[in-house]
């Protein structure tokens, strides 16, 4: 099984153990890292994929409560696009991630990826964002440092 590896310094996501090598710059939190309920932090440790959201959509889908709502366009403010790849915490720290709805998910704000501008979320270009929900099956383990 693949499995995700997340530099928080680098600002970059590997792809492991997948049949085709994916690499992608990302933003994790602004407010650093944590684990506190509405801190805007992005949690560190060991993670799995629970959940699986936007299968067939189309590249710019807008997902609110990880349902899709509609088609991106520049009036749409900061939103969750593309996939969604939901996390479960595996720690004794980061075992409120799932309530804290930390995803890895695409953004439409590709000008901040490679610095700490999300709050919380690993977010990535819709593109890479795509590749990436194409080679992670449900459980895939993700590891956040």
């Amino acid at each position: 099984m693949p499995e995700i590896h997340i530099n928080l310094a680098e600002q970059r996501l590997v792809l492991h153990g997948s049949e085709e090598p994916f690499s992608a710059v990302i933003s994790s939190g602004a407010a650093g890292i944590g684990f506190t309920p509405g801190s805007g932090c992005t949690p560190t440790g060991r993670f799995r994929v629970y959940s699986r959201h936007g299968i067939g959509a189309p590249l710019l889908t807008i997902f609110r409560a990880r349902i899709p709502i509609g088609i991106y366009n520049k009036q749409s403010g900061d939103c969750i696009l593309t996939r969604i790849l939901c996390l479960d915490g595996l720690d004794e720290a980061n075992a409120n991630t799932r309530a804290r709805y930390i995803y890895i998910h695409g953004t439409d704000d590709i000008e901040h990826l490679g610095t700490p501008a999300s709050a919380g979320c690993i977010r990535l270009s819709p593109e890479d964002m795509v590749r990436l929900f194409e080679l992670t099956p449900l459980g895939t383990p993700v590891f956040i440092s």
